[in-house]
């Protein structure tokens, strides 16, 4: 079991920065990667980025240039540092973390921890 919780979210005006906190503690040693994921109400989740236990990031396209990922492994924390924030960055931010599984015989890493969240606001 993996246990996350996030923080530093708020409210921010069109242009500003802010930087998400997850804090995680548990069966750490066995997760593949740690993400941040957001929902806005009446949409599906979306994958913000993701980092692997060996440093390899990713990111959507709507935040590839903005957002960046990053973790401290000796204090268990992953972060998002966000930039340039706009509307469309409003959501509610969790972070989740990764098992390794396989599909179709394939490695991947599945997330199944999440966090209970943080909201950003972006204001014009």
């Amino acid at each position: 079991q993996v246990h996350l919780k996030e923080s530093g979210g708020g409210s921010v005006q069109a242009g500003g920065s802010l930087r998400l906190s997850c804090s995680a503690s548990g069966d750490i040693a066995n997760t593949c990667g740690m993400a941040w994921y957001r929902r806005v109400p009446g949409k599906e989740r979306e994958q913000v980025s993701t980092i692997s236990t060996t440093g390899t990031t990713t990111y959507a396209d709507s935040v590839k240039g903005r957002f960046t990922i990053s973790q401290d492994k000796i204090e268990n924390t992953v972060y998002l540092q966000m930039n340039d924030l706009n509307i469309d960055d409003t959501a509610a931010y969790s972070c989740a973390a990764g098992v390794p599984d396989l599909f179709r015989g394939v490695p991947y890493c599945e997330y199944i921890y999440y966090g209970q969240g943080t909201q950003v606001t972006v204001s014009s």
